[in-house]
């Protein structure tokens, strides 16, 4: 069997040449394979979890008129509680003050469907920033008027004036149905959205409005509130890129004699009731147990509740279509405000009354996130921004409703009697939603948009 040689069988030879030493080596010579490469471990891609929110704020545009768009509704939560301590610290009349936020109210409800239908027809920077400067000359005059000593008619006059307020959530939800208008399920998220918004805002405004008031002097309310306001509609303006269309000529009829939307406005009106009863009486609650100055706090929870679920609500796919979902989160909102009553006539404690509070504010969110979805479903194509505007003017009335029913309760009756007219409210918009009739035909999804409504967005 032939051996294979070893190293010495080959011996090194050595020569010289010259002056050179040359050293000859004829061994074997045994080739290493190359090493391969250690192949690469496959490293997977970092996968992040995205929520429903984080990608409807991809979209370019989303995140700078959001920005802007709070800082203008932070106010919102401001002005009615800046004038009342305003005015009742240098008149000394609460009643005076209450008269002049209610002429207020009542004249944005005249005309902020007039503001919103000039906004549909000729854009909404062209329109939200003069209306706004002109809100905002108001708010400046009754600052004046009540610093200067100004006659009580003044008061009234400035403060009306403010009604050309725009509705800036009702334009950011405009924004949102032109950019999502082929995805129901991300218009869904982005309601949830705007009305956790709402709640945020209307909850800490009045805190803020208190702080600046209570802390600097009677007038930092209003003065910090208009600037924020007029800041935050520069801001969300500037956004020209993800604003709707004007439609200048529709042959749409007001949104007002569409199909089913008087008594879905109906809905908004008790529904506002709700809101504007349950301030007053917990107010007067707070007050009898001696607490009066814990009743903002007490009804921060119940905005806390509705801002979370909300949120909770938007994150979710909703579940069949929104004129069988609105009758249920009524039919909740009604079990869930008999929770304030047992609290106040069973235990008198203004804590269970907080816990009472927070769990019943949870169903305000998802009832108003399925009503802004009928309106926007029932709106004639070309005035959305009037037709969610008149939903905002059905909740303001119910709220003044609602604030003089729970007063006129406490103050002959009881302030745990009040807690009845939310009750009340919450069974008569769940009765009335019963009775509006199923949309005819498929969701607009050309809603508020133009002849270049196919434009990619």
């Amino acid at each position: 069997m032939p051996q294979q040689p070893s190293e010495h069988a080959f011996p090194l030879l050595l020569t010289a040449t010259g002056d050179s030493l040359v050293i000859a080596d004829f061994r074997p010579r045994h080739r290493q394979a190359p090493r391969r490469p250690k192949a690469p471990r496959h490293q997977k891609a970092p996968h992040r979890r995205t929520t429903p929110y984080h990608r409807l704020f991809t979209i370019p545009g989303t995140r700078a008129f959001t920005v802007g768009n709070l800082l203008a509704r932070l106010p919102m939560g401001m002005f009615s509680v800046s004038a009342v301590i305003m005015i009742a610290g240098s008149r000394g009349s609460y009643a005076l003050a209450g008269a002049v936020t209610a002429t207020g109210l009542a004249a944005t409800a005249l005309v902020a469907p007039w503001t919103a239908r000039l906004v549909d027809r000729h854009g909404q920077a062209r329109i939200a920033v003069p209306a706004t400067a002109f809100a905002l000359l108001g708010s400046v005059a009754l600052l004046l008027c009540v610093r200067f000593g100004a006659p009580d008619w003044t008061l009234f006059a400035a403060y009306a004036a403010t009604a050309t307020t725009p509705n800036t959530g009702g334009m950011s939800r405009a924004r949102w149905a032109h950019l999502l208008r082929d995805d129901p399920a991300a218009a869904h998220t982005a309601n949830s959205f705007e009305q956790a918004a709402d709640e945020l805002c209307f909850m800490l405004g009045p805190v803020c409005a208190a702080f600046l008031c209570g802390t600097f002097f009677p007038e930092a309310g209003t003065l910090v509130g208009g600037v924020l306001m007029m800041t935050g509609v520069l801001i969300f303006a500037a956004q020209r890129s993800t604003e709707p269309p004007p439609q200048p000529r529709t042959p749409s009829r007001s949104p007002l004699l569409a199909a089913g939307m008087p008594p879905l406005l109906l809905c908004f009106l008790a529904t506002g009731a709700v809101f504007g009863s349950m301030e007053v009486v917990t107010i007067a609650f707070a007050d009898a147990q001696g607490h009066r100055s814990a009743a903002g706090a007490v009804l921060a929870l119940q905005a806390a509740g509705s801002c979370v679920a909300g949120l909770l609500y938007g994150a979710r796919k909703p579940t069949g279509p929104a004129e069988r979902r609105h009758p249920s989160c009524l039919a909740v909102m009604t079990a869930l405000m008999t929770l304030p009553l047992l609290a106040a006539s069973l235990t008198g404690s203004l804590p269970a009354l907080a816990g009472a509070l927070l769990l019943a504010g949870a169903a305000t969110a998802p009832t108003m996130v399925t009503g802004m979805a009928l309106v926007q479903r029932r709106t004639p194509e070309g005035r959305l921004n009037e037709g969610m505007t008149l939903a905002v003017t059905g909740l303001l009335g119910g709220i003044a409703c609602g604030s003089a029913t729970g007063g006129w309760l406490v103050e002959h009756i009881s302030a745990t009697a009040g807690y009845g007219v939310p009750i009340a409210a919450a069974g008569s918009a769940l009765a009335i939603s019963l009775t509006i009739p199923p949309a005819s035909g498929p969701p607009n999804r050309r809603q508020s948009l133009g002849p270049n409504s196919d434009a990619p967005h």
